[in-house]
Formats: structure tokens, sequence, C-alpha cells
């Protein structure tokens, strides 16, 4: 599954939430691959950030508002006239859903309703990949695909529920049987890399506390959840606008990214892993949040690797080494070149995965040099 640079050079994106960790690497990519990227986001949501490390705002049109303002973004939709549209703005924090939920259905569920109401209002709009959670599924006490029902215990889990059933509604109340739009929403497990400041996150509070020489504070130890790096994330997303602005009525849907199935790692194993890259030992157990969190988590990932030809690209331990790497030299000089050299490294990787024949392939074609042999026999 590669991702197709030459789709991408010249087309008018419009990327939401860009200033955010997600959101900085999906716009560095898209504007290493020539895109004509505008970014509508609140400030940067952490201080340091990537984004403003990156020097990112020069280089795309870079726009700050509110995504839940319907005006001001239905004014930006129908000025930049996108081709596509990446929705990525939203409150992230599960934490900061628990002690702001007005705020977080604001801007997760209304921010998305005002995203779908702009792209019905335009006729540029031919592919829009809106990305809600993992955490929108009702039971996570099992395997969660697709098509389980949605719903959530605390405010960031049920606003991306709903922000899910909005995306539905739209696309069954303006786009039905749209041959001319795609509207798909994508369901990312944990993400991580470097790069990411946020607070009561996993990855930066290990990458924080090794910097500093301490020893991290474990919540819950032996939680799974569905980690991958950000970057097999982003190429997922990628790689389903692709594909949906091609046929959007056969890619209109909703969609998991996540792990191999099986190899979830502990929160445990994540934090020795990361310590081991820093050159540091230990970490301390810490109380649990006042929220309910699932022990184990785990996504059911079938339909993108079998419809999208998408599946995991980088190893745990690997993706550990470049997170590692990232904030070695983003802390020590502030350097933020590490960020294109992985991207590059990670395309880089996806086109030779694509040179390699699949299993399907590799079945033709001894097939058909049995039949060359055969016939050559009998002549």
């Amino acid at each position: 599954m590669g991702i197709d640079q030459r789709f991408w050079a010249g087309r008018r994106v419009l990327v939401t939430g860009h200033t955010g960790f997600k959101g900085t690497w999906l716009t560095a990519w898209l504007q290493q691959m020539g895109a004509v990227v505008t970014g509508f986001a609140k400030a940067p949501p952490t201080d340091p950030s990537l984004f403003a490390a990156s020097g990112l705002a020069g280089r795309i049109e870079h726009l700050e508002g509110d995504v839940a303002d319907v005006a001001a973004l239905g004014e930006v939709v129908a000025r930049v006239r996108p081709e596509i549209v990446l929705h990525l703005a939203g409150q992230a924090i599960l934490r900061q859903g628990f002690d702001d939920p007005v705020g977080t259905f604001r801007t997760n569920v209304m921010g998305t309703v005002a995203m779908l109401d702009a792209i019905r209002q335009v006729s540029s709009v031919r592919a829009a990949v809106l990305i809600t959670s993992d955490k929108c599924y009702l039971d996570q006490r099992r395997t969660c695909a697709e098509d389980d029902p949605l719903g959530g215990h605390e405010a960031y889990g049920a606003s991306k529920a709903c922000a899910e059933i909005a995306i539905q509604c739209f696309r069954a109340a303006y786009f039905p049987g749209s041959f001319t739009c795609g509207i798909a929403s994508a369901r990312a497990g944990n993400v991580f890399g470097a790069g990411d400041f946020a607070p009561s996150r996993l990855v930066p509070d290990l990458a924080r506390a090794f910097l500093r020489g301490e020893l991290p504070k474990l919540r819950s130890p032996e939680a799974v959840r569905p980690w991958q790096h950000v970057l097999d994330a982003v190429a997922g997303y990628l790689r389903l606008a692709e594909l949906l602005h091609q046929r959007p009525e056969m890619y209109s849907t909703s969609w998991n990214f996540g792990p191999e199935a099986g190899s979830e790692w502990t929160v445990s194993a994540i934090a020795d892993a990361l310590a081991s890259a820093f050159g540091i030992q230990g970490w301390e157990s810490a109380p649990p949040l006042p929220v309910q969190e699932e022990a184990l988590l785990r996504l059911q990932t079938s339909r993108a690797r079998r419809r999208l030809g998408w599946q995991p690209q980088l190893g745990m331990a690997e993706a550990l080494r470049w997170t590692a790497q990232g904030y070695k030299r983003l802390y020590g000089t502030g350097d933020t070149n590490w960020l294109a050299d992985q991207i590059a490294r990670y395309h880089a990787g996806l086109q030779e995965q694509d040179a390699r024949p699949t299993e399907g392939e590799l079945v033709d074609l001894m097939t058909h040099a049995v039949a060359r042999t055969s016939q050559h026999e009998a002549a």
C-alpha cells in the first residue's frame, strides 16, 4: 500500500486541527508531496509544540479559528474550495473531557457538524475523511469492529460516538448514493511519535520524565491499548482519501486503523522499551484518573487491510526508537529536520513494500511458470 505522491501534488487540501500533534505530521507529509494545503485550527494546543517548531505555518496557508464556529468554517471552505478535506480538529485528551464535558462535546460534535454542513454547500469537495477515535465504541471489552454499537461512558468517548452518528446522518441525508463526494470516518488506535507534548498522555509523559532524568509515573501499568506510530495512522488516512476520491460509492463508510492482532503492548512494556531507548530504567505506579478507563482495548482492522490494502509498517520496537530519536533532537537542539526525514523513510518503505509481489501475485507467477514448463516439456 503506497501513498501516491502524484495524486497529491498540486491538489487543494483542507486540514483542520493541523496545529495539533497528529495534524502536524499529516500536514508535513502533504506539504512534502506538493499538496496545496490550507490549515484551519486554533493556536497550537501545547507550548512547546511540534507545529511551531517545524515552521509549517510559513509553508502552507495557516488560518486560526474555532472549528465549531459554523460561520467562520463555512467561509473558509467556500473560499478555499478544497478538493479533499481531512478533519482532525477536536478535543483529544480523555482527562480534559472529564474536566470540561461541555467544551469537549462542543468541539468534537458541533465541530464535525459544522464541517459536514460546510462541505455540503460547496461542489468542490470530492473526498472528506473525518477523524474520530477508537474510543467511540460502546463495549470496549471486545475486539471492536466498525459495525459494533457506538457509545461512551465518559465525555471524550461519548462525544466521538456522537460525531460518528452525525457523519452517518449527513452521509444518508445529503450524500445518498453520491458518486461525486465521498464521506468516511476514521477511527485510529492510540498513536504516538516524537513531538507530542500533550499532558496526561503516556509517551509524552514518559519522554518528559526520561529527558529530565526522572522516573515516570504510570497510572495503569497493565492496561493494553492499540498503540501505533502516528505515521501508520496518517498513512491510513491518506490512503483512504485517495480511494475515496476515486470510488466514493465504495469507500464511504467507517474504518479502523490499529496494530496487528495480538501485537498490542501493555503500558509497562511501552515504558520499559522507551526507557531503554533513552538509556534509563524504571518507573513508578501512580493513582488512576477519576475517569473510567478500560483495561483492554483492541481493534478489528480487517476492513482496512482487505479493502484499502493498508497495514502497519512500523513495529513497536522500531517506532519507539524513531520516537526517542526525534525527542532527543527536538529537546536537545530544537532541530526538526528529523520530521521530514522520518516521513521520507516511511514513505520510501511503503514504495518498497508495493514493489514486492503479494502472496496472490506469487501464486500467479508460480502457476504461470509451471504452465510454461509443462508446455516446454510437451513440445
